[in-house]
């Protein structure tokens, strides 16, 4: 299972470590977001098991992250409810991924507020045509099915919208999983493009909304859209939400718009 043998490697240990697998999800010369993302999610959970379901995450893209790299992980405070920890992933002797970890035990509720119902529900992943990979990175079409999340022929601003699962065989936990798929789709500023040209993924943060989600056969309803872009970048708000219309997570991203 390429997940699997991507991971393995990650002991929770500090120190070097080879991934070995890290071809499969390679995007131009990095680790996809959300592969190296979890890289550095699963050695903080690794490093010090028995956490609290993680509740938030914060992650910075310094640099490109490849087959060698070196691991560390710390606990920055451990309170009654919420443990606040950084794990950073080392390439070439400089931080190339540093992220800061929330994890918080869930307590009887004071408020309660659910997500909207996304607008425009395309209606189920089987109702919907299947994406062809044409243009679609290596890593996406080797380890992901699409299908389509947005009506054609209508106007769809700047946002990008999809249904996406695994394609493989796997046993991660419904957390790691959201990390993983969570930064699955082009930025929507793909879509206000005067012209083709690189984009490139400068930080993510995001809030898990339900860290038992289980979505039915593993289907994930996927949204990139951009909330301003000018000058270079682009923020970037990225949801996802499972197959009964419930969100389980929300982000903002800052990414650069070349070309």
């Amino acid at each position: 299972m390429t997940i699997a043998s991507l991971l393995e490697p990650v002991t929770g240990q500090p120190g070097p470590a080879h991934l070995a697998h890290a071809t499969d999800w390679m995007q131009g010369r990095t680790l996809y977001g959300g592969a190296s993302a979890l890289v550095a999610y699963t050695m903080a959970v690794r490093a010090f098991p028995g956490l609290p379901p993680l509740r938030a995450g914060q992650v910075a893209f310094v640099a490109p992250v490849g087959e060698a790299i070196e691991l560390r992980a710390e606990i920055v405070r451990q309170g009654r409810n919420v443990t606040q920890l950084r794990s950073e992933i080392i390439a070439e002797g400089r931080v190339a991924l540093s992220a800061f970890w929330l994890f918080g035990e869930g307590r009887e509720a004071n408020a309660v507020h659910p997500s909207a119902f996304p607008e425009d529900w395309p209606g189920p992943p089987e109702d919907n045509a299947e994406v062809t990979h044409q243009f679609a990175p290596a890593f996406v079409a080797r380890n992901f099915e699409l299908r389509h999340g947005q009506a054609r022929g209508t106007d769809r601003g700047a946002t990008v919208r999809r249904w996406a699962r695994l394609t493989e065989a796997h046993d991660l936990d419904p957390v790691s999983k959201l990390v993983l798929m969570g930064d699955v789709m082009p930025p929507g500023a793909m879509r206000a493009m005067q012209r083709q040209g690189p984009i490139s993924s400068i930080n993510w943060s995001f809030n898990v909304l339900d860290p038992e989600s289980r979505s039915r056969d593993g289907w994930y309803l996927a949204e990139n859209a951009s909330q301003h872009a000018d000058a270079g970048y682009s923020s970037e708000r990225l949801r996802l939400w499972d197959t009964e219309g419930r969100q389980v997570l929300d982000g903002l991203q800052c990414v650069a718009v070349f070309g």
